[in-house]
């Protein structure tokens, strides 16, 4: 009667769990699946994920004996009530097996992020961290902001906070060591200095104002600067102060006490101060109202490089010590770990966490709770932010649902609004055109799931505002009829927002009602009686209804937020694939030129209109073009 896997047990187990409101049929197929892997499952490190009927994943785990850990979810009277929601709809179960625990940690923190599952503790941050990257595939190296991929050869330092510090130490950067920032096209074609050489914040290495022992030299103060050196650089800017004074070369002299300066500036700004912590990430966890929030500081060789709040999903039910070490392993799948790491709580499987993070970093990882000194003192900044913005998040949280509230009044919606989607379009007579989505809901904008459409369909007349509405909404709800079909990935709106009036909302009713749709709720946004000037916009609803809001009206100015915000989105969408445009050449269209040989062309024909009307002859004195390649060109342009 004791043996979990008994009959007698199950039914109990079955009964109590009815009791509670759930199916028994439900709970009893979830076990029934667990069950049949159980037979063939090994007592050994790996993970599991527990899918549902149709085979999404519903939760991701890992364990140390994946027999014993998968049982326990047989015995469903132990179980809390998400858990025994998340087995009545299992259905089946798909296992991979590790050589040891840090490798089953980290895949089960990939496979998070791949799936997304609705069961498990979320990160949820639509922004990537940036870096400063100071590359080194070039004779004179670049510093530049860098996100996503390191696909350059250099150094790359942080992660950053956000742009806002990256842009203020690049700044620091410039003013200090006079590194370039250009382009290498931009720097190949220069014939002398830009304006940054004459401000002081390069050193003009593309005209040879430098030569590169001098820069690599002050690559290497930067890199030391970047690594938390800034005492050595300093010691070494004030000996070549004093040596130019000696010297009597005062220009150089007030050149390097400007540096001194910026130097001296830089490290009196920062807001914390770090000293003796070397490179540490430091978390803090704060929890209110069923909503926890975690403050991450990043600090680099001693530098402040700024702190930014996460307010993980998915967390009901689960203590506040398995939140924050599911959210150090999502954390840590992006962002490389420091040597030393913070938190404010001991938590389980500390030693574990920490090897797994090393095999991430590729170097020893530390995990601790401070106790003491300027550790300590950190530690409790952290946790004064994270309560900090943890208060904002609820205050913004309670009048963002109002307004929600608000709007499915003003639109007759029968609930709260979870996902709304606006749309806008934007090109210059016809060319360029760009129709964008922008995505907000509960939690704000989700800019992980804006979209940009390039007009391209055949039958959308250049300039028509109508037919280029059409074209986006139909390819976005023809796409999400084939891929989520029942609704069940949470990728339907629940509300549309067109800028534009009866004209763009007939356009998409038509696009609604070709594709069998018919209950999506469509609203187009114009400008009021006097366009706009008094602040007033017209709302235009499906039955033919317009609706207005006071000047004042909190959710009016909401309202115009999002139509602000998909007209930023949209413009930098359209500028973006016009400078592309600008940039572009006919030499383009012939198939196999590249960008050397597209440069060589042009610089021995002068235009691309000469190019096309070269004779075969002519093309093959070109330098840089081989025969093979002038006959390519020159029968692009003849044989047609």
């Amino acid at each position: 009667m004791n043996d979990p896997q008994s009959p007698e047990r199950f039914n109990e187990e079955k009964a109590a769990f009815a009791v509670r409101g759930a199916e028994a049929p439900d709970i009893e197929a979830g076990v029934a699946a667990i069950r049949n892997v159980l037979n063939t499952l090994p007592i050994r490190p790996g993970v599991y994920r527990m899918q549902d009927a149709r085979g999404d994943v519903l939760y991701v785990g890992k364990a140390r004996a994946l027999k014993n850990r998968v049982t326990n979810y047989t015995q469903v009277n132990r179980l809390s009530k998400r858990l025994q929601r998340m087995v009545a709809q299992t259905r089946s179960m798909t296992i991979v097996t590790t050589n040891n625990e840090a490798e089953a940690l980290l895949l089960e923190a990939q496979l998070i992020k791949r799936y997304r599952p609705p069961y498990n503790v979320l990160l949820r941050d639509d922004k990537s961290f940036p870096f400063i990257l100071l590359r080194q595939d070039h004779d004179f190296a670049r510093v530049q902001l860098h996100r996503g991929a390191r696909r350059f050869k250099g150094d790359y330092f942080g992660p950053f906070a956000g742009a806002g510090q990256v842009r203020k130490t690049l700044n620091a950067l410039q003013k200090l060591f006079l590194l370039r920032s250009c382009t290498d096209s931009f720097f190949a074609t220069r014939d002398r200095p830009c304006l940054l050489y004459q401000i002081r914040r390069c050193s003009a290495p593309c005209v040879g104002r430098i030569d590169a022992a001098g820069y690599a030299e002050l690559v290497g103060d930067a890199r030391d600067f970047l690594q938390g050196k800034s005492t050595k650089v300093q010691a070494k800017l004030g000996e070549q102060m004093q040596a130019a004074a000696e010297a009597l070369d005062f220009e150089l002299a007030a050149i390097l006490r400007d540096r001194l300066k910026a130097l001296t500036f830089i490290q009196g700004s920062q807001a914390i101060n770090a000293d003796g912590v070397g490179d540490a990430d430091i978390f803090a966890l704060a929890a209110k109202s069923g909503v926890i929030g975690i403050e991450a500081f990043f600090i680099r060789g001693g530098q402040n490089w700024g702190h930014r709040s996460f307010f993980p999903s998915h967390t009901q039910d689960v203590p506040e010590d398995d939140v924050l070490a599911a959210f150090l392993m999502q954390f840590y799948e992006e962002v490389p770990p420091a040597k030393n790491v913070f938190v404010d709580r001991e938590l389980p499987e500390a030693a574990l966490l920490a090897e797994a993070m090393g095999e991430r970093a590729g170097h020893k990882v530390a995990l601790s709770v401070p106790q003491r000194g300027t550790r300590r003192r950190l530690l409790d900044q952290a946790k004064r932010n994270a309560e900090e913005a943890l208060d904002r998040r609820l205050a913004e949280s309670t009048t963002q649902a109002k307004l929600l509230r608000e709007m499915a009044d003003l639109f007759d919606l029968a609930e709260p609004p979870n996902r709304i989607e606006v749309y806008d379009n934007s090109h210059i007579q016809g060319t360029n055109a760009v129709g964008a989505m922008i995505v907000a809901g509960p939690e704000g904008f989700r800019k992980s799931q804006y979209r940009k459409f390039n007009i391209k369909r055949a039958e959308t007349i250049a300039g028509d505002d109508y037919g280029m509405m059409r074209e986006v909404l139909s390819r976005r709800f023809a796409r999400a009829q084939d891929e989520d079909p029942d609704r069940s990935q949470g990728d339907w709106p629940d509300l549309v927002l067109l800028d534009g009036g009866k004209g763009q909302l007939n356009a998409a009713r038509a696009v609604l009602e070709e594709l069998g749709i018919e209950d999506v709720c469509m609203v187009g946004v114009a400008k009021g009686p006097h366009h706009g000037r008094d602040g007033r916009e017209v709302f235009h609803l499906m039955d033919g209804s317009e609706r207005m809001l006071p000047v004042n009206a909190p959710l009016l100015f909401y309202l115009q937020r999002l139509r602000d915000e998909v007209h930023r989105f949209v413009i930098g969408a359209h500028r973006d694939k016009r400078a592309k445009a600008i940039g572009a050449s006919p030499l383009d269209e012939v198939p196999g030129i590249g960008p050397a040989r597209k440069k060589a062309l042009l610089m021995h024909f002068g235009t691309a209109r000469a190019v096309r009307n070269a004779s075969l002859e002519d093309l093959r004195k070109a330098p840089g073009v081989s025969a093979a390649v002038a006959q390519q060109v020159y029968d692009f342009y003849h044989s047609r």
